[in-house]
């Protein structure tokens, strides 16, 4: 009996030195409540997409914004956050050439890629990025974000030159 209490007491003590009842990270919960990204992709609403580790301290830094962002707003904009360190997302990690984190995929309603940002981003920065997804205007001017467009937005005449410029990928010259 005595070995049975000692059991339950230390099974009680691992709880809650794991965290007990207490509810999970913001990063978790985020990433548990996100859509699956091909749903994001395509339900027809802009989509902020977050590569991100548990350990990484940008990423913690940043989760509570990405939860206000998600929650304020939930009808207008997903939010998916991805785990490199899950081996089920590397098909996407090598997608979005993932090489730092956070790092962040925007996409229009459209599931068209519109920018991305590498770095960890203030709370004003996140709304900023988000409030241009959901009007669908052009993303702010922020250090570590690029733009993507797509060869439809260059004039006809500027894109022939560009693709009879670039090299082919067995082009030694």
């Amino acid at each position: 009996m005595l070995l049975a209490a000692l059991a339950a007491v230390l099974a009680l003590g691992l709880f809650l030195l794991r965290g007990g009842l207490q509810p999970a990270a913001p990063l978790q919960q985020l990433a548990r409540q996100s859509l699956d990204l091909p749903v994001a992709l395509s339900d027809g609403r802009p989509t902020l997409v977050e590569f991100y580790a548990d350990w990484c301290e940008a990423c913690q830094a940043m989760a509570p914004a990405m939860e206000t962002i998600a929650r304020q707003h939930h009808e207008q904009l997903d939010v998916v956050l991805l785990n490199v360190d899950n081996p089920r997302w590397q098909p996407e990690i090598d997608r979005y050439d993932v090489n730092g984190i956070p790092q962040l995929e925007l996409f229009d309603a459209g599931g068209s890629a519109v920018g991305r940002a590498l770095g960890a981003r203030s709370a004003p920065e996140l709304e900023a990025l988000s409030s241009a997804l959901i009007a669908n205007t052009p993303l702010p001017d922020l250090a570590g974000l690029a733009r993507q467009s797509s060869l439809s937005d260059i004039p006809l005449a500027s894109a022939a030159a560009a693709t009879a410029a670039m090299a082919g990928p067995r082009s030694h010259g």
